[in-house]
């Protein structure tokens, strides 16, 4: 028997999850939360009202901006994806237009880590043992089981959920990484009849990435993804020389030499990176010796749970192939985006990027774990995400009813004014899900027959069932506390009507707020004077200095407006009263 591997897969345990049942799971993972809410505050409003203004013609869309102030995120693609779609569909809500290109985002990324996956589950290296008298996985079924798991490790990871649904350049690098990661993936194949789109594939998501604002990303990501291209290519043309060319040629035709498509493409990335100039980068702004150590190590521990478990014992198991490309491609991608997150300001959004690549490495964990560590995983996630769900039934439950009167107080507490809304279409929605978190447990727990990716389908199963409650039963709460649209309508129906109003020392998410849920007419303090607006909004941040933009004896205090779920937030309202 050959031992080169540590993984050790029968033919039985390489069943692939049912088609239609990946499909559906993989729906129900994605609609929820893209489907039916609204924008909510900060990076998901500020990245809808770029779009919006950009719609309407009032932004430049090479230089993405609200009410003249330039986007608070760089890159310009993903606000041409939203903009395109609110005017391309202009029968649905802008919000909901908006989000639709985001969705297909977030639906690619799951595919593109499958097909990558699946692409390294093929290397020669990777393979499982071979067994003496036969029964080993065949290299196919055992490829696209392991691409199953590693689809099931990612939407299992905890932070993909919130930050894959909102509308921000974020999701839209999310989607170009994993794009890379999987032609980086399909490149290091010996087969080069696909090679042509392959490389498309590669530019495509290259330059994509450039536009979505992470040049630094891409010179890094893409160079080191090219190396180990490279060195797997040559490994595989040294090994198998006499097979992979025809008898009668001398040498491989030139167009064949991974020399010279590996330096063009490094040569595109590099170029690319350049001219990336012109789109600001907001990485490595943080200097290592400002970093909360403590803060980004408990960060790393929930945001990839539960792929960094698997992640190290990966590492482990297969330390005596770590420069084989499985391992060594998915490696460096996730090295890439964990460094950048350590330099970033916003790690969490930077460490996002990381998540399609740990998912891969995670999934090579799973020829080589032992069952009583498999049984632990699925204890311990029956508990945890059963006991999440029960949670968010019960809170449910006393908002509706009262009962019981301790969650009931905590929410009112939390969300000063906040009515209960009861939603049939809803309800019905979560009832089905937990029927079929039900079912699913009682599948896993029961008798049947082994699959590699069985261990991490509670995990995945239950981060989605935990995603879908919320998204449905908790909706109605999540939008009113997450939202500037109950602060916008307050404020605009204080403003007179057909009237401006005057706004000092707003962020972008509030600009776009007031702009689209208040329906209001904004004009910057500092763009001059506008004797037609009756109304000055001013954020108290800014109010010290807010004599040296507006003549405040022409102005009357008369309202201080605070978000009810959130008292530290609040907006002061000045009325004309002069000039």
């Amino acid at each position: 028997m050959n031992t080169s591997t540590p993984a050790i897969v029968s033919q039985s345990a390489v069943r692939r999850l049912p088609r239609l049942a990946l499909i559906l799971f993989c729906v129900a993972y994605v609609l929820p939360g893209f489907l039916g809410r609204e924008p909510w505050k900060n990076a998901d409003i500020a990245a809808f009202g770029v779009m919006l203004e950009m719609a309407e013609g009032r932004s430049s869309w090479w230089q993405p901006q609200v009410l003249g102030i330039a986007a608070e995120e760089t890159g310009p693609l993903p606000y041409w994806l939203g903009a395109l779609f609110i005017k391309l569909l202009p029968f649905l809500s802008a919000d909901t237009a908006a989000r639709l290109p985001f969705g297909m985002l977030l639906a690619l990324t799951l595919v593109c880590t499958w097909y990558a996956v699946y692409q390294l589950a093929r290397q020669p290296a990777a393979q499982p043992v071979s067994f003496a008298f036969g029964g080993e996985a065949n290299p196919i079924d055992y490829a696209r089981a392991m691409a199953d798991a590693g689809l099931l490790a990612l939407v299992a990871c905890l932070g993909l959920a919130q930050l894959s649904h909102e509308t921000t350049p974020d999701l839209a690098r999310l989607a170009m990484v994993s794009a890379m990661l999987y032609s980086a993936a399909s490149l290091a194949q010996t087969d080069l009849r696909a090679t042509a789109r392959t490389l498309a594939v590669w530019v495509l998501s290259a330059v994509a990435l450039v536009l979505s604002g992470a040049p630094w990303i891409t010179a890094f990501l893409g160079m080191g993804l090219l190396l180990g291209v490279f060195l797997a290519r040559r490994s595989q043309q040294t090994a198998n020389d006499s097979v992979a060319y025809d008898a009668q040629d001398d040498e491989p035709p030139a167009w064949r030499n991974p020399v010279l498509w590996a330096a063009a493409l490094l040569a595109l990335v590099l170029l690319g990176s350049a001219l990336a100039g012109l789109v600001p980068a907001a990485e490595l702004q943080t200097p290592l010796r400002t970093v909360n150590w403590r803060s980004w190590g408990r960060l790393l521990l929930w945001f990839t749970w539960p792929a960094w478990p698997l992640v190290l014992w990966t590492l482990w198991r297969w330390r005596q192939k770590l420069l084989q490309p499985h391992v060594a491609l998915p490696l460096w991608a996730a090295a890439v985006s964990v460094v950048d997150s350590l330099l970033s300001p916003q790690r969490d959004r930077a460490l996002l990027l990381a998540l399609p690549a740990l998912a891969a490495l995670a999934a090579f964990a799973l020829p080589t774990l032992r069952r009583s560590v498999s049984a632990l995983i699925d204890w311990f996630t029956l508990l945890f995400f059963t006991g999440c769900g029960l949670v968010i039934w019960v809170i449910w439950f006393a908002m509706m009813t009262g009962v019981p009167a301790k969650p009931a107080a905590n929410v009112a507490k939390l969300a000063p004014g906040y009515v209960p809304e009861f939603s049939l279409f809803l309800f019905v929605l979560a009832a089905l899900a937990t029927c079929a978190w039900i079912w699913l447990v009682a599948w896993r727990v029961g008798k049947h027959r082994e699959a590699i990716w069985k261990s991490l389908v509670l995990p995945a199963a239950g981060s989605t069932l935990c995603w879908l409650l919320l998204m449905t039963l908790w909706l109605p709460l999540l939008d009113f506390g997450r939202s500037y649209g109950p602060i916008s309508r307050r404020i605009a129906s204080m403003v007179p009507p057909q009237t401006c109003v005057v706004a000092d020392g707003l962020s972008q998410a509030q600009i776009a707020a007031l702009q689209y849920h208040g329906g209001l007419t904004l004009h910057r303090s500092t763009a001059g004077p506008a004797p037609a607006c009756r109304t000055l909004v001013v954020a108290p941040g800014s109010q010290p200095t807010l004599d040296q933009r507006v003549d405040l004896t022409q102005w009357a205090y008369k309202a201080t407006v605070r978000r009810l779920s959130d008292t530290k937030e609040s907006l002061l309202l000045y009325q004309r009263v002069g000039g």
